[in-house]
């Protein structure tokens, strides 16, 4: 049960990291588009991978009216909703982990 028990903090564990690297993704793309880089005009495959991973998170909240006097909320309610669903995968897991005890 030890093994069982182990596995799935280690399931934890990398959905968390992988919460991090999107958190961390998101923070690059909103950085990027307030310093004016524009990804259509680049070559860089790691900026279109960094906006097409981005743009797949942002699009279900950009369909919502969050843009107000030109500045765009939709970035700030999708790490709001990434942690919600990070803090409720994890609470999941480990309560599973218990269980598993």
């Amino acid at each position: 049960m030890v093994l069982v028990q182990e596995l799935i903090r280690s399931v934890a564990t990398l959905v968390n990291i992988f919460f991090t690297i999107i958190y961390w993704m998101l923070v690059a793309r909103i950085v990027l588009g307030l310093v004016g880089v524009n990804p259509f005009t680049h070559t860089n495959e790691v900026l279109n991978v960094l906006y097409q991973v981005t743009d797949a998170i942002l699009a279900p909240f950009r369909k919502l009216p969050l843009q107000f006097g030109g500045f765009d909320f939709s970035p700030i309610v999708a790490f709001f909703v990434l942690q919600f669903l990070n803090r409720m995968i994890l609470i999941c897991l480990y309560g599973l982990a218990r269980v598993a005890a």
